[in-house]
């Protein structure tokens, strides 16, 4: 991802975006292996390093650091994660509402 962007903003922008790409890889991680109790608190930091990585993406395609088919494709991988993080926080409150 980072080599699409201009080099004056690589280590800006860039690296911000690098930066919630590895925290949204490391808190997915740990949501997965935290005990059921504190399950949902940890997905729900899932969902807000996805969103605030989706907006650093959008901020660099509305200034043209990304081009459009680069902000496409990866938006489009973005939304599935976003659905599959939805589900597994759906789930778990499925769980907790039968119990």
């Amino acid at each position: 991802m980072v080599h699409h962007i201009p080099r004056s903003s690589r280590f800006t922008i860039g690296a911000r975006i690098e930066n919630k790409f590895l925290d949204l890889l490391e808190f997915s991680y740990i949501a997965y292996f935290t005990e059921r109790e504190k399950k949902m608190e940890k997905i729900s930091q899932c969902i807000l390093s996805l969103d605030t990585l989706k907006f650093l993406i959008y901020i660099s395609w509305e200034t043209k650091f990304i081009s459009h088919k680069h902000y496409a494709a990866i938006s489009e991988k973005l939304e599935e994660i976003g659905k599959m993080f939805g589900g597994w926080k759906k789930g778990l409150k499925n769980k907790t509402l039968a119990n």
